[in-house]
């Protein structure tokens, strides 16, 4: 089967609306489908109508990010109750510090001379609650201070570098919590991106 359950639409740091992102799965042969915007649900339902007017069998789904072993952790949600409560607060209390990291991380860029970094990243943001990293790469991008978002990441937005600022997200118990009591199964994303050993 050919199956999509890791992607992001505007409700969170992509760039496509959900209804947009349905068709693109459907026109590119995926048979099963979820939308996983970061720290939110807002985008599921219409995620769900626009899959199920096409004919795109769905899941709900979230990736949520979560501390683990002093590093951020992402984990996906999937299949879940989206009405759940727990679940929901769980998300608005992990959204809640993104805006105060992002005054930081702007701080910090401003500081090695690229000032207005944070109303600049605000002008990709479809959420504000959910601003990010990715944000800030693309707005340094479209001034032209990086080529392209890998290179923001490499200059300015990684551990040691000028607009990194660290955040204490869910733990990683309470996050696979919130998906297992909403009815959900939770898996780690991307895998290879962390160096966790079998000890």
């Amino acid at each position: 089967m050919n199956a999509d359950l890791h992607c992001h639409s505007a409700v969170s740091d992509g760039t496509l609306q959900p209804e947009a992102l349905a068709a693109r799965a459907k026109a590119n042969g995926v048979e099963l489908w979820a939308l996983t915007d970061h720290d939110e649900v807002d985008g599921l339902q219409r995620a769900r109508d626009a899959a199920l007017e096409i004919g795109l069998p769905y899941l709900t789904g979230t990736e949520i990010s979560v501390t683990f072993a002093d590093i951020t952790v992402h984990i996906v949600g999937l299949g879940f109750d989206a009405d759940d409560t727990a679940l929901k607060a769980g998300l608005i209390a992990t959204r809640g510090g993104r805006r105060e990291r992002a005054l930081e991380m702007s701080d910090g860029l401003a500081k090695v001379g690229i000032p207005g970094a944070y109303a600049g990243a605000l002008k990709y943001v479809g959420n504000p609650e959910l601003i990010s990293r990715t944000h800030f790469a693309r707005y340094l991008v479209e001034s032209k201070v990086c080529a392209d978002t890998s290179e923001v990441f490499r200059k300015y937005l990684i551990e040691g570098k000028p607009g990194f600022v660290p955040h204490r997200w869910a733990t990683l118990c309470n996050a696979v919590h919130w998906i297992t009591d909403a009815g959900g199964i939770a898996v780690i994303a991307h895998p290879a991106r962390y160096k966790f050993t079998a000890n």
